[in-house]
Parts: structure tokens; sequence; C-alpha cells
């Protein structure tokens, strides 16, 4: 980022100066500079970017502590997972005796026995906790967590600032930590989607905050950030440009959607995945989008613009394009918009009192919307690039077995399209797949491990797989594999779609599979083929008994697809049929299956 006096706390002089200087230093020299930086603030205040912290943990950090650090992590993509697992390796080189934990494996009792306590959280749907982190964190928000003196602790929360609910887990964790009596050794970093630099920070700062004297402000900045593992060269940060190989529309003639069906090379990467994990794509924005916006703001597309903190920069139009995010609106944006709009509307649509007018506002609506409807723009091309976010990557289920399918993974993206306010809409990722990508081309991936969605390690347990529409993409995965390692397990899915005729997703494969025994029962609901809808919550309340009785038997239940109405409706059904089935109250239903979660029975992959 380029810093600017509209973008940064600085004046002129200053911005100017740090924009020569930054772009010059090594990693290295920035790395001490952090940590130098971090250390003197953590010397002099614990109060960092408005936070009203207290100054006794700030006071209390150049005191000998334990070398003793607990990582707990709640992750529903695996991103928290992977941050906590990283900083266990970074924490453990340096001499920490370090236990990396999911929430859900750690027993709330034993948080009085914690020296110092790191939390890696994301936030999921509306301000909720992911599935892994549900019960730790109602027990830290109720009435039986402990007094917490002698506990040091930081926060690390992951977030989407295009929810309203932006790093609540987070932001729950950390407030109620400090009510129990724990003193802060960093205030908490709350990250949007490109949360690894943010991170890297939080990370320094926590070492230092662990030091026992400031000493450390000279040895943790001089810490080894290259890569722990060198299993691969293929990240997150660096993804890999993997082939298409085939690009194929799985629905028939006549249908109302369009699934695409993607087999992408990995030959050359050494990349790796097992069933249940997650490829992250980077997509680009659609160029005639990008032309509209150039010429609405009337810039000139060949301009110079800078894209990061490296000082590297691009055309606008390739900027637009591969770079930043110009389809989603948040509030945040929309306040940093304000300041550089000469229309007074803007100001007044973001005044107390109208939150509900903005959500409306932002509702359906993209970056060319805002910019023609609260013209004029009162600032340079490179002043507003700095204001937009970076393009987040698209994580897609992985629909394949890499045993199955060496060296290629496979995606089933639904196509998204609508028209708002009277423009037609798409999305970004999957109408670049069905639309604008042939085989040959080429698209920026890296795998994302979900530990939280992973088939049983014993191949002899039943699994019962409920996944409408795309989400039956891991359970495609999960079928190719078990039919490579012949498991003898039971196997039942659920799928439902609209029609079938043109919507049975990779029907000849499950019949196949069905016929050959790999899977052993399967049931499907078309909710347009019948008078009155049928979806796969009503084809589990059917099957209720012998459901059950799987379950009593030890098979683990696997929910993937649209978290806001069908996985919540699968959930109340599975509920009630616990209930009528174990004759059991309400109550004890919802705590049989908060247990099957507890023991990774019960796990989900939603969206």
């Amino acid at each position: 980022m380029q810093f600017l006096e509209t973008n940064s706390p600085f004046n002129q002089e200053q911005a100017e100066l740090l924009n020569r200087l930054l772009p010059t230093l090594t990693e290295s020299q920035k790395l001490w500079l952090n940590g130098y930086l971090s250390a003197s603030q953590t010397a002099a205040s614990a109060s960092v970017a408005g936070e009203d912290l207290k100054e006794s943990p700030v006071e209390q950090s150049a005191q000998p502590v334990s070398k003793d650090v607990t990582i707990l992590y709640g992750s529903q993509t695996g991103n928290a997972q992977g941050l906590s697992e990283d900083a266990g390796k970074k924490l453990s080189s340096r001499g920490f005796d370090v236990t990396v934990s999911s929430m859900s494996d750690f027993k709330p009792k034993q948080l009085k026995k914690v020296s110092n306590l790191l939390i890696v959280v994301s936030t999921h749907g509306e301000g909720d906790p992911p599935d892994n982190a549900i019960t730790f964190h109602e027990f830290m928000l109720g009435k039986r967590a402990p007094k917490l003196d002698d506990l040091r602790f930081s926060v690390l929360a992951l977030g989407d600032t295009s929810y309203e609910f932006f790093c609540k887990t987070g932001a729950d964790f950390d407030q109620r930590l400090e009510e129990l009596g724990a003193t802060r050794l960093h205030p908490r970093v709350d990250c949007d989607l490109d949360f690894d630099e943010p991170a890297e920070e939080w990370l320094t700062g926590v070492i230092n905050g662990l030091s026992e004297a400031q000493e450390s402000s000279t040895t943790a900045p001089a810490q080894d950030t290259t890569a722990e593992s060198t299993d691969t060269i293929y990240s997150r940060t660096n993804p890999f440009h993997a082939e298409v190989l085939e690009n194929i529309n799985l629905n028939g003639r006549g249908s109302n959607k369009e699934t695409r069906h993607l087999e992408l090379s990995l030959e050359g990467s050494g990349l790796e995945f097992k069933p249940g994990d997650s490829l992250g794509v980077y997509p680009e924005n659609d160029p005639a989008l990008v032309d509209m916006l150039i010429n609405e703001m009337k810039w000139n597309a060949e301009e110079q613009v800078v894209v990061n903190k490296k000082g590297e920069s691009l055309p606008l139009k390739d900027a637009l394009i591969s770079h930043f995010e110009i389809t989603v609106l948040s509030k945040p944006f929309l306040e940093k918009a304000a300041k550089l709009s000469e229309n007074e509307s803007l100001q007044d649509l973001l005044s107390p009192g109208k939150e509900d007018q903005v959500k409306e506002y932002i509702l359906g609506r993209d970056l060319l919307d805002l910019v023609s409807d609260y013209g004029p723009w009162n600032s340079t091309v490179q002043e507003f690039v700095s204001i937009l976010r970076k393009m987040p990557s698209r994580l897609y289920s992985i629909s394949s077995s890499l045993n199955a399918n060496p060296e290629e993974v496979h995606l089933t993206i639904g196509s998204v399209r609508y028209e708002s306010f009277g423009r037609q809409r798409n999305g970004v990722c999957s109408i670049l797949c069905s639309e604008r990508l042939e085989p040959g081309d080429t698209l920026p991936v890296y795998i994302q491990h979900n530990e939280n969605f992973k088939l049983p390690e014993n191949p002899e347990t039943p699994i019962i797989m409920v996944g409408p529409g795309t989400g039956i993409a891991p359970f495609r995965s999960f079928m190719q594999e078990r039919e490579e390692i012949e498991a003898e397990g039971k196997s039942w899915l659920f799928f439902g779609e609209q029609y079938f005729m043109s919507d049975f997703l990779y029907q000849i494969e499950w019949q196949k599979w069905l016929k050959d025994g790999v899977l052993t029962k399967m049931d499907v609901a078309f909710s347009r083929d019948t008078e009155k809808k049928v979806y796969v919550q009503h084809r589990l309340k059917e099957h209720s008994k012998e459901l059950f009785e799987w379950l009593q038997q030890g098979a683990v239940l696997y929910v993937c697809g649209d978290e806001k109405n069908m996985a919540h409706d699968v959930q109340n059904t599975l509920i009630e049929m616990i209930e009528k089935e174990g004759n059991m109250n309400r109550e004890q239903a919802e705590a049989y299956l908060a247990d099957m979660q507890q023991q990774k029975r019960y796990q989900r992959d939603v969206y």
C-alpha cells in the first residue's frame, strides 16, 4: 500500500519519506523494525488501534513468564488451524513448550492450569463461532468460566469485513478473558480475508510479549520466517497455476442451473490433499465490468498504480481485473470512500441511526453502483485504488480423490447469475469458469486443508452424507477414496436438486457405486418434479428410524452445502429425529447431537 494523507495518520512529508524508504527494505529489516516498534509500543502503553486495554498487561510483559504456551483454534475452513500450527512451530523453535489444540478437543477445566493462552478463531455466518468452537465459546461466556487472574493471553480474530458481525467471535473471547481477570500479552488483531501480513505482525507482537525482558526487542525480530515446511513451495501466498484439463457443464438441457465440472492438473506442483479438503482459487474480475468502471470514472486504463506494500505496480485495468475486489461493498469500505467523495449524501447515509439503510444499500450493489450514485470523486486514481480490498480467494470443496486421480484436482462449481438494480450480476469465480475459462488456460490455486471434514480413520465406520446441489462435491471425493482403499463400511447418500432429468449431478457415477456396493444406500429429492416441494430434510425424516439406528452404530454424519437454509433445516430435522427415535426431550436430543459433534461424528462443510 502506498501511504497517503487520506489512508494513513501521516502528513504529506512523512508519507513521501515512508513511500521512498519502505520499498528499499529487505524482509529482515522490515521484521526488525516491526519488532522494535511493537516492543516500544508494548513498553509504553497497552492501548492500540483504539482498543481500551488495561495498563497492567503491558507493564507485566517484561517480567519472567512461563515458557508453556497453549494455542486454541476455532476453525471452519482450516485457516485458523493453519495459522495456529504455524505459530506453534515458530514458538517451539524459540524454546517455548507449545500445545496446539482445537477448542473442541480442549477440556475447559484445564484452563486454570494454562499460563499463556493464544486464541486463533474465525467468525462464521452471522457472528457465530465455527462448529469446533461452539462448546468452548458457550463455556467461556457462561457462568461456569473460572477467574483467570494468572493467565496471559492474546487473540487473533479472522473474519470478513463484508459481513456485519466482523470478527465477533474473536472479540467475544477477548472481552470475556479480560472480564475473567486475564492479562493481555498483546492486543487483539482483527483480520480481513487477506490475513497473512496482520497475522504475522500479531505473532511477532506475541513473541515480544512472551519474552522475559525488553531485550526481546532485538532478538524477536531476527526470527526465521522462512517456510517451516519443505513439502511444497506453493501456498495461499504463492499459488500454483494449474492447467485446465476439462471444463464441462453437468446440467442437462432445459435446466435452470449451470454447474461446471473442472479438472485441473497439479503436475509438478507437489500439492497434496485428502478427501474433505478445499481448493482455493484466485479469480479475475470480468473485463467488461472493469471497462464500465473505468469509463464511469473517466480514468486512464494504462495509468500505473501501486498494488501492494512492496510498491509493485500494474496498469490500472490489469490491476482492477486481477488484483482488487470490485463486486462487494461493505460499511467499512463506504466509510473510506466517503472521504474521497464530494457528495454529501454519502456522508448522510453513513450518519448514526441509518445502519439499516446502509445494509439495504450495499446488498446487491457493487463498486460501479457506488461510484455512479455518489460522485463526483475528489481523488487521484492511486488514492481510490488504495482503499480497495485485495481480491480474496474462493474456496471450493474438492470433488476428487488424489489416489483415484493422481496429480489432478476436480471441482464442482455452480454458476451464479442474477439481476439487481437493473443490471445483470455475475459471480466472479463461477462465471469466469463458465464463460471465460478454456482447456489449456490456467488458474492460480492452493490447497486449503480442512481437518474438520474428514473420513473416519476406520474404513469400516458407517458414513451418512447429506449434500444437495454442489454440496455433493466432497462426497464424490469420499466415494472415490473409499473405492480405492476398498472400504467395507456402510455408506448412505442424501442428494437433492430441482429436476431428475437435468440436475442429477454425477448420476452415472453414483449409480455405478450403488451397483458395485461402494455406496450402500441413496435417497434423492428433486424438488420441482413433485407437486409439493421435497428437500433432503424430508427424506431424512422419512427414514428417521433407520438413520437413528446407523447413528447408534457409530455412523459419522456429514452435511455439505448452503448454510443459511439447508444446513439449519437439516439440523432441526436431525434433532427432531433423535428426539423421536431416541425417546428424548428436545434438550437431550440437542445434547446428543452436540456430543456427536464433539466426537467428530457430526461434521459440516457449509457456506
